[in-house]
């Protein structure tokens, strides 16, 4: 149970004075659904408001401070012009003017009484000889102090920052006492103030550095919350470890088999965690293990020497894809290289329907069907298996964590290797997956050439399309082009070539030899598309960023990437490994617009300089931030309230050996340290973790 003091800080919005219902809908909104979500909203800017001393040397439109004594009410003749206020002050001879455009006023004939003076903060405009504050932020009577400094809220539609504030500072007022669960040594050394002071400095900024990552509250607060993350993810990791897991040894007969068949040798790293997975599948406690690997180092091999050790073993495995045309791909690709080996494999999308259905699930159920292949219907309510030991998830960051924590119940004790060609930097890695073991593949074949990668201005599109026609008419050997565009059609907000567009101009020059694949597109219909693609009908495909993951064209070797600058480093990279697939040297095309952002030219040149999808992608965090790396429609993926991981990773390692070195001493956490852990966890919403330590 959540410690009684704590509960305060997870009542509802509404029980803070002032706050109905319909306000507290967006707090919910922009913060969380608790008061504790909204404690968790720090500034990101500063209103100075100081007290004006000297009217003339005040500049248009900055923020003040000013006693006024009101001296005469302008109601408007029509109803939409402004009321007005006129005010004196000693500051100056002339009338100072407090404008209203939206207003009571009756309300403001009441709050605002003729002859009486008033404390009076906003942005002042200098109009003329005029001066006027348009719509005033504070209005006080003359013995309440306004505060000078006024920290900046992000906001939303129905909320103020002024309402915001109020709240907060309320809050705070009334913060439970909570036992301080890091060593006192380590503050010392630090020179970090306790959790509740490091809150209410970051709530009352007095200075821009106030609000920096390195400032030594938002420090506190970052690494607090990044050891609940770490001390979360290990508990989690500990009580899978102690589950029975489904136990598959082999004697690797099947593995050897394929190895003897395949035109290539497996890399180092290929042997090495196939070694890995296989020792996890063969032990005792339950695998749930990440397998990172480039563009192009082999994920669907080691996968598949995995699903043969579970099959060797009697056991049926699963081989889940995000979409419909990596689940066909990849039950093609596997089906050829098994085709000397007695396996009785399946594939299952949303489109198998009936009959056909019905009888792929009968043989599925009765143990006929060893491995199935398909996409997120391979774990529908009816889809049952007969001895289910291995599940596969591959590109599983389209998934999410709440999916893949489902796929684990499907059936006790089956084991999950989960894979992704998006290298990801080691901080992402340890927030999001420090509840996995991981493997990675460091190592690209031997036979892959290096993709030729230029940089080109968008201006040369018509003479590229022209050279590309001219290429493919002549080349002695299969050439095909992938061109992507980054929208499906036009939009007024946004000065991106549309897609549509795009295979209009193109059509002109390829006739009936190009393509055009989207997102928008029905499934049947992109797939019918790729096929063509695939089978050599098109010579060049437009598409967006649907071929992005996976799509495995041999004969593609050209890749033209318009308006390249706006997308992400790891996106660039993806794309650029959809071709270099065969053995005809490939070349990537990024095109550029007209202005070019310093971190768009650092993006581009890097992209020039690189293949490695590791180094690749801690440049993207440190150039774009983990924000926008693991975007809000990703679930699942953290989104820190306090810790920046590309300027706090120093945080999160020291966090993640204190949480290591916690649990080794205290795995149940009831020491007096261990008791203030929980607060903390609780703090940051971990209760789920926290309950493992009584499971």
């Amino acid at each position: 149970m959540r410690p009684e003091s704590l509960n305060i800080l997870f009542k509802d919005y509404t029980s803070l004075a002032g706050i109905g219902d319909r306000t507290a809908g967006f707090l919910k909104k922009l913060c969380g659904p608790c008061l504790i979500d909204l404690l968790f909203h720090i500034p990101i800017g500063i209103n100075h408001r100081p007290q004006i001393t000297n009217l003339s040397q005040v500049k248009r439109g900055e923020y003040g401070t000013i006693q006024l004594t009101i001296s005469e009410h302008i109601t408007p003749l029509r109803k939409k012009m402004p009321y007005r206020i006129l005010a004196t002050g000693n500051l100056c001879a002339c009338d100072i003017e407090l404008v209203f455009f939206n207003y009571h006023a009756d309300y403001l004939k009441k709050q605002l009484t003729i002859g009486q003076t008033y404390t009076v903060s906003g942005k002042i405009e200098r109009i003329g000889c005029t001066i006027k504050i348009l719509h005033p932020d504070y209005i006080t009577p003359s013995s309440t102090a306004i505060p000078e400094f006024e920290p900046v809220y992000p906001l939303t539609a129905g909320l103020t920052n002024k309402g915001i504030t109020k709240s907060i500072q309320t809050i705070l007022a009334h913060l439970p006492s909570i036992p301080e669960w890091l060593d006192n040594s380590f503050l010392q050394q630090k020179k970090w103030p306790s959790f509740h002071e490091a809150l209410k400095k970051v709530h009352t900024p007095h200075e821009e550095n106030d609000l920096l990552p390195q400032n030594t509250n938002r420090l506190r607060l970052a690494y607090d919350e990044l050891l609940a993350n770490q001390l979360a993810l290990l508990l989690v990791r500990s009580k899978q470890k102690k589950q029975q897991g489904t136990i598959i040894p082999t004697s690797r007969t099947l593995q050897s088999l394929l190895k003897k068949q395949l035109p290539f040798e497996l890399t180092n790293a290929q042997n090495r965690v196939i070694t890995e997975i296989g020792s996890d599948l063969a032990d005792t406690g339950k695998m749930i293990r990440l397998l990172q690997g480039d563009v192009g180092s082999g994920k669907t091999i080691v996968a598949l020497m995995s699903l043969l050790q579970a099959i060797e073993s009697s056991f049926q495995g699963v081989l889940m894809a995000p979409t419909d045309i990596l689940a066909h791909q990849h039950f093609e690709s596997i089906k050829k290289m098994l085709q000397n080996i007695p396996i009785r494999m399946a594939l299952l999308t949303g489109r198998e329907k009936g009959k056909k259905r019905q009888e792929l699930l009968s043989a599925l159920q009765s143990g006929e069907i060893q491995l199935l292949i398909g996409t997120h219907a391979v774990f529908s309510e009816d889809v049952c298996y007969y001895k289910l030991g291995l599940v596969i998830i591959d590109e599983q960051h389209k998934f999410g964590v709440h999916q893949r924590l489902a796929l684990t119940q499907k059936e006790k004790g089956v084991n999950v290797l989960v894979m992704t060609a998006t290298p990801i930097p080691r901080t992402l890695a340890l927030t999001n997956y420090g509840d996995m073991d991981i493997s990675i593949l460091d190592e690209k074949p031997a036979n892959r050439k290096k993709i030729e990668t230029c940089v080109m201005p968008m201006t040369k599109t018509t003479e590229i399309a022209e050279k590309l026609f001219y290429k493919i008419q002549n080349s002695t050997e299969r050439l095909q082009v992938y061109w992507v565009c980054p929208l499906v059609e036009e939009s007024e907000k946004s000065d991106l070539i549309a897609a549509e567009k795009r295979f209009e101009e193109l059509k002109k020059i390829f006739k009936n030899r190009i393509g055009l694949v989207h997102g928008k597109m029905k499934g049947s219909d992109k797939d019918a598309i790729m096929e063509k693609f695939v089978s050599g009908e098109f010579d060049i495909l437009v598409a967006t960023t649907v071929i992005e993951v996976g799509v495995d064209v041999k004969s593609a070797s050209i890749m033209v990437i318009e308006q390249a600058e706006r997308f992400g480093l790891a996106g660039l990279h993806q794309l650029r490994g959809r071709v270099g697939r065969g053995n005809t040297q490939s070349t990537c095309l990024l095109l550029y617009g007209k202005k070019l952002s310093q971190t768009a030219q650092a993006r581009l040149k890097i992209m020039r300089e690189t293949d490695n999808g590791f180094l690749i992608a801690e440049e993207d965090l440190r150039l774009r931030g983990a924000g926008e790396i693991l975007g809000s429609k990703q679930s699942g993926l953290l989104n820190f309230k306090f810790a920046d991981l590309s300027m706090h990773s120093d945080l999160l390692y020291t966090a993640t050996q204190d949480a290591k070195l916690i649990l080794n001493t205290d795995k149940n956490l009831t020491s007096s340290r261990g008791e203030a852990l929980k607060h903390l966890l609780y703090l940051f919403k971990k209760d789920k973790q926290v309950k493992t330590l009584n499971a």
